[in-house]
């Protein structure tokens, strides 16, 4: 099997940082990477010995988005990929590709035409919920049925985006972002958790509305014990760097203790040395693998329902749940975890435990049986065609 993963973006965002993960842990000379931009998925790829690609035009796929395109620059968008797609059937032939895995929607229409043109199946790893909240009530039907006519069979990264897609007489399988363990098990040491006017709280993700920092900001207003410390640990892309500015003013206004980290490559410090670590997207999370980080460093985690998060924590076990967006119910949550450290305590040694189930290397034996047998099944279908 030699199989090339394909990304219209090369910014460490939550799916390229998964796939980062993954194809590190496939067996190696057996994964190259095709990025349609320059960025720095290519040195991180690069750094861990994976065979990398970018493949570029005067096409920006980025200048494509959802919420700023009518139909005209859709279709005009579309063309544009299409054409970029022609184009990536060469590398793929280069490469020696006998399967295509496309890691987005943009990657799914130019690993078509790229799959077809290098005579190989088409995977769709499926990193967001393709729904209306996401993709908008007529777009994602088109793109569900994009999915089911092009690709060969689909990668879903929890069971809540698998549900959002159309799968008729397609494999599909659940491979969970697992996150990287040290294989002697022993895991550095953290801080031990603190007393509740000396807590250090986290928030790991990209600054975006959906993910709900502002929901956060107000419900931490409300606390009975503020905790000494608050990290806001990620960057912004896709313009959306207004957001930030309205989050610091926000925590300005409300007095909070907040310092906002801007991108790290590595939030793993930050983790280890909060006490609790808090998810609050307002929009339902396909997966969630902050969630699985924090459990791994052994932090208390509360985190927002419906969506993957569910997959992850029993919630009062290993962690806690609140409504997405509803900031009261957030803040009754942190109220119970920063004025209660033996419970922080508990739920941490909890959710260390449950983070092993989301090993990495499990997740990638999963993908490469799955990515073979499509591979087998589109030989058996050329040899009878």
């Amino acid at each position: 099997m030699r199989a090339v993963f394909l990304a219209h973006t090369a910014a460490p965002s939550g799916a390229e940082l998964a796939t980062l993960r993954l194809v590190s842990a496939l067996p190696a000379g057996t994964v190259a990477v095709v990025y349609t931009e320059d960025g720095p998925m290519l040195h991180h790829m690069r750094e861990r010995g994976i065979e990398t690609r970018s493949v570029t035009t005067d096409f920006d796929s980025r200048a494509l988005t959802i919420d700023k395109a009518d139909t005209r620059a859709l279709l005009t968008g579309a063309l544009g990929l299409i054409r970029l797609g022609w184009r990536l059937g060469d590398t793929m032939r280069e490469l020696g590709a006998t399967i295509v895995v496309a890691g987005s929607t943009k990657a799914l229409l130019m690993g078509a035409v790229a799959a077809r043109r290098a005579r190989v199946p088409l995977v769709w790893h499926v990193h967001d919920r393709v729904s209306a909240d996401y993709f908008g009530r007529r777009l994602a039907p088109a793109l569900r049925m994009l999915g089911w006519l092009v690709a060969r069979g689909v990668i879903a990264n929890s069971r809540g985006t698998l549900a959002s897609l159309y799968t008729w007489r397609r494999p599909a399988v659940v491979a969970y972002p697992g996150v990287e363990f040290r294989h002697d098990h022993a895991e550095p040491d953290r801080e031990e958790q603190r007393d509740p006017a000396e807590t250090v709280v986290a928030v790991v993700g990209r600054l975006a509305p959906w993910k709900g920092q502002d929901v956060f900001l107000r419900a931490l207003a409300d606390v009975r014990v503020l905790p000494r410390e608050v990290f806001l640990i990620g960057g912004t892309f896709f313009d959306e760097e207004h957001y930030r500015t309205e989050l610091e003013n926000l925590a300005t206004a409300l007095d909070l203790p907040v310092t906002f980290t801007g991108h790290v490559d590595d939030p793993e410090p930050y983790l280890r040395c909060a006490d609790v670590l808090v998810h609050c997207s307002v929009l339902p999370e396909p997966f969630g693998q902050v969630v699985v980080e924090g459990m791994r460093a052994g932090c208390a985690v509360v985190a927002s329902r419906p969506g993957g998060p569910e997959e992850i924590i029993e919630t009062g076990r290993d962690g806690l749940l609140v409504p997405g967006g509803d900031r009261h119910q957030l803040t009754r949550a942190l109220d119970t975890l920063l004025g209660d450290r033996e419970l922080r305590v508990k739920l941490a040694a909890a959710a260390r435990l449950r983070a092993r189930d989301f090993d990495i290397d499990e997740s990638a034996r999963t993908v490469e049986r799955f990515l073979t047998t499509v591979t087998v099944r589109r030989r058996k279908w050329w040899r009878r065609g």
